[in-house]
């Protein structure tokens, strides 16, 4: 067209053809999907962090900006479980079994026969590109450096539980060798980096991205000598300091996921792998390690760390929910959730399902997405070697017999001996549901 006859054409029709002509180029390079297309995945797994210790959940000592803005985003979870303690919530997260059924295993294992069975392999054979960076604990990489891909993971950038330091000047395997470069540098940001990386490698299909965070779990406390103090300190992040940087690495997480294009139509969940820690270590003195209390404010009141017991300061912890292409923003559930559930959760948003024949005691929990008043299961499960409960939003039953009114006795310091209608009604479900939990033990 002559140049004449393209200056005659008035300002709005050439904007809106630039306009169109941009979409058209966006519709074919952007990477963000449509809004029938299978959403990208990015699982946070907080360590040593329960629900109260999130200003979002009533916490009011440290201040967690980034995770608040998450949960008001989405949806969050009031009645979120774990187990009480790391791998055990791990084992259990990656197949949807709960660790009995797994033969309990042990510290640095995971049972061979489900090596096969995980929510990484699944989502492969969905088409999604899959990774995980930050804590395995599963095995000591060291001596096994192809476990992640042989539990589904396609890449990995992960610390050497037990085998070096996590944070300052961090031991990491990634994708079958020790990385270089780590002096001087921090742990949790390395692990954002890699994953930041291969995000943008592959915008261009559907991932699953594991963050299994390293903070805020104290440093590593048995090898020969104590791991470097935080850069510029004499002593390591206090649990107040750990949650500020695991606030500021979800913070970065979600913005990289903007930057790239790809945050409309991802599903964001976080959540923690047991309760608070009771101390944490702080300061190395030669090979001394000493060690401090956790306590801070939560809801009007004081609260120490849990990890380890199955009372709630051990396995309830905050789950967030945010998916700007699906869930509507400040929402609130009290659908009972544990850590079986993610996986068929996963599978489920992915137009997709475990086989029949696996048998995983998880629920999917996708209905809340767009109904949070939905719960689609009627108790949840903790165990820990030598115990376990199952509980409903208000009772809570051991396999001991003790039954709690968790509404009046969070603490639980008093077990129900006179039960009332409610209670009774309550005890009589709760103890069917433990029966059917033992008799499925293999």
């Amino acid at each position: 067209m002559p140049i004449e006859h393209r200056r005659a054409f008035p300002k709005t029709i050439l904007t809106f053809i630039a306009i169109a002509l941009s979409a058209c180029v966006a519709s074919v390079y952007s990477p963000a999907a449509s809004a029938d297309s299978p959403p990208n995945i990015l699982l946070i797994l907080a360590d040593d962090v329960g629900h109260d210790a999130l200003g979002c959940y009533g916490g009011e000592t440290y201040p967690t900006p980034h995770l608040d803005k998450l949960a008001a985003s989405g949806i969050r979870y009031d009645h979120g479980y774990s187990m009480p303690s790391c791998h055990p919530t791990r084992v259990c997260l990656l197949t949807g079994r709960y660790p009995y059924r797994l033969g309990h295993p042990k510290w640095g294992d995971f049972p061979k026969q489900y090596e096969a069975r995980t929510i990484a392999q699944l989502m492969k054979k969905s088409g999604y590109a899959t990774a995980v960076a930050g804590k395995w604990q599963l095995t000591k990489l060291g001596k096994n450096l192809e476990h992640p891909h042989d539990l589904g993971f396609d890449e990995y950038s992960l610390f050497g539980w037990h085998e070096g330091p996590r944070y300052q000047d961090p031991l990491i395997w990634e994708n079958g060798k020790a990385k270089a470069g780590t002096t001087g540098k921090y742990g949790p940001d390395l692990y954002c980096d890699f994953m930041v990386d291969f995000i943008k490698r592959n915008s261009d299909k559907p991932f699953f991205v594991w963050y299994s965070m390293a903070l805020c779990h104290d440093v590593t406390d048995d090898l020969k000598s104590p791991v470097p103090h935080a850069a510029g300190k004499d002593r390591y992040d206090s649990f107040g300091e750990m949650v500020a940087a695991m606030d500021d690495r979800v913070g970065r997480m979600v913005k990289a996921l903007d930057d790239i294009g790809v945050r409309e139509n991802t599903l964001i969940l976080f959540v923690g792998d047991n309760g608070s820690p009771k101390q944490s270590i702080i300061r190395a003195t030669g090979k001394k390690l000493t060690r401090e209390p956790v306590v801070y404010r939560a809801n009007g009141k004081q609260v120490r760390g849990g990890k380890t017991e199955l009372k709630d300061g051990g396995t309830r912890v905050p789950l967030i929910a945010s998916w700007p292409q699906k869930i509507r923003p400040k929402q609130e559930s009290q659908a009972l959730v544990d850590m079986s559930d993610f996986l068929p959760t996963c599978l489920a948003v992915a137009n997709s399902k475990a086989p029949a024949d696996w048998d995983i005691d998880g629920v999917d929990f996708s209905a809340t997405f767009t109904n949070p008043k939905r719960s689609a299961r009627t108790w949840a499960f903790a165990e820990r070697k030598g115990g376990m409960w199952v509980r409903e939003q208000k009772f809570k039953l051991y396999d001991n017999g003790k039954l709690f009114d968790i509404s009046i006795d969070v603490q639980e310091t008093k077990p129900l001996t006179v039960l009332n209608a409610e209670a009774q009604a309550a005890k009589i479900r709760l103890e069917a549901v433990m029966k059917h939990i033992k008799s499925r033990a293999n």
